[in-house]
């Protein structure tokens, strides 16, 4: 009972270190990038069109400084995958209860290319992938990420209000099923220390879903609501 208390002893202090030399040098590296963007309050925006398109144009939806919050942004320094799943609702606003009529979704997801140090940035609608480019510097693909997108949603000129709700929610991507980690630590673990290759991306997995906990990176979400319309040939918004 004894030698198996200290062999988990040495599980957990291994772990530890490894999960250390993992995230430090991106801890550092990611503060003075995310400083200068902590005046930015991290939220989903939502802008309606001019008053008169109202009928004709959807919202233009943009997220701002999701990516950039200091634990989110060691995350991806250190290599972990984060995607932003949006998700665009037009409501029509009844006497007792309020209507989803229509519904439209996309993800974008930033990954860094280990080989080449750069970030890319890849927007994902349905199965249509759209390539919106690399950067070396985060700040720059958060910015890519992050930018505007005008929503094929079109209020009917149907004499009711509507209004829209965006959100946004941003996961850093890995293994998310913490128990994974309690039971490496029962045992699983042990091939990967004694050096088993098959074993070892086990050990991968685990440092990155504890990682991703103690940083408190695994899942944010953000929303927001448009002011109430009516969409018609004289479109008026509501107080």
């Amino acid at each position: 009972m004894h030698r198996r208390a200290v062999h988990r002893l040495r599980l957990v202090a291994t772990l530890g270190a490894t999960l250390l030399t993992l995230i430090a040098p991106a801890l550092g590296t990611s503060l003075g990038a995310s400083l200068g963007a902590q005046e930015r309050t991290p939220g989903v925006i939502i802008d309606l069109p001019a008053i008169e398109r109202l009928a004709e144009d959807g919202p233009t939806v943009r997220a701002q400084g999701v990516l950039t919050a200091p634990n989110l942004s060691a995350l991806l320094t250190a290599g972990f995958p984060a995607r932003l799943r949006f998700r665009v609702e037009l409501w029509a606003e009844g006497r007792l209860v309020d209507a989803l009529q229509r519904a439209a979704t996309w993800d974008v997801v930033v990954r860094r290319l280990g080989g080449d140090e750069r970030y890319e940035v890849t927007q994902l609608v349905g199965a249509q992938r759209v390539a919106l480019g690399s950067y070396r510097a985060l700040t720059d693909a958060a910015t890519a990420a992050e930018r505007p997108v005008q929503v094929p949603l079109r209020a009917p000129a149907d004499g009711r209000s509507h209004y829209f709700v965006a959100t946004v929610e941003v996961e850093a991507l890995s293994v998310t099923d913490l128990d994974e980690v309690n039971r490496w630590l029962r045992g699983e673990l042990e091939p990967a220390l004694r050096g088993d290759r098959a074993a070892a991306p086990a050990l991968g997995r685990g440092v990155r879903t504890l990682a991703t906990r103690l940083l408190g990176g695994d899942r944010r979400r953000y929303e927001a609501r448009s002011r109430s319309f009516r969409a018609s040939s004289r479109t008026t918004v509501s107080p």
